[in-house]
């Protein structure tokens, strides 16, 4: 049992999506009872046994199903339908474990400590990086991993996908560019940096000139970053920030004159009713 929890651990930890499958009841022949585990991955992987045969075979196919849906679901299968002479019946829990939002902050300053603060009541995973120790030292207490590392080292490391949204907002200006090189070419959901509408166009130009990315995958980066509500303070700023994230991974029109719009027209509705 322990190696099933240890290995749903490292997949979380390599952000696997894991179905674990589980015996919940059964009647009359059957190769395992009720308790007995199987974790699958959706590239066939499996560690544990529910029974072994067509069964397994079976329940790792719906297990693959369940992951590329994300859903969950108890299943009931009759042995004899699956060829196994055994004949009974075995109900299957099929549980599909999500890999939570990652968040990566590129930078503990005042800025990065408030993204961490606010997205940690949030659904996200979060990892903070910083070449500084005394930044780093400033979120002891945090429940984010943080690394205090060099930040070309840290993008080798890290792992990016489609659930990674990833904040640039370095204490340097040189720092958040050569992050921004690396990852603009990385899987991600969301990808942001801070700076000033020069910096920004200052900042194309150069990696339309390197051939860093095209013209249009720089357009789809989020700077100047997050929604501009006349924010002025580091706090102010990390929850404009952290709106737009909250907004991307909602699906919604990341506009803010959209969003205050489309409030607008909730919030009279409810009035209404």
């Amino acid at each position: 049992m322990n190696s099933v929890f240890e290995a749903i651990s490292d997949s979380m930890r390599r952000r696997k999506a894991v179905a674990v499958c589980t015996v919940i009841a059964t009647s009359g022949s059957v190769p395992l009872k009720a308790g007995a585990k199987m974790l699958a991955w959706n590239d066939g992987r499996t560690l544990g046994t529910i029974g072994g045969g067509n069964i397994e075979k079976q329940v790792t196919e719906d297990a693959k199903e369940h992951l590329a849906l994300g859903k969950s679901s108890l299943k009931e299968y009759h042995l004899l339908d699956l060829e196994m002479c055994c004949g009974g019946t075995m109900n299957i829990f099929i549980d599909s474990i999500k890999v939570p939002r990652q968040l990566i902050v590129f930078g503990a300053g005042h800025i990065g400590r408030n993204i961490v603060s606010f997205a940690e009541n949030l659904d996200f995973s979060i990892v903070v990086i910083d070449n500084r120790e005394t930044a780093v030292a400033a979120l002891s207490k945090s429940t984010a991993t943080v690394f205090h590392l060099d930040y070309d080292a840290a993008v080798n490391l890290l792992t990016f996908d489609k659930d990674t949204y990833i904040v640039i907002c370095t204490h340097r200006h040189e720092y958040d560019k050569g992050i921004l090189a690396h990852c603009i070419q990385k899987p991600h959901a969301y990808l942001g940096m801070i700076g000033s509408r020069r910096k920004v166009f200052i900042t194309r130009k150069r990696f339309l000139e390197k051939g860093f990315c095209t013209g249009y995958q720089f357009d789809q980066v989020d700077s100047p970053i997050g929604f501009d509500f006349g924010q002025n303070s580091p706090g102010e700023i990390a929850l404009g920030i952290v709106a737009k994230l909250v907004a991307v991974a909602n699906g919604r029109n990341t506009s803010i004159d959209v969003i205050k719009k489309d409030y607008e027209i909730h919030s009279d509705s409810h009035r209404c009713s």
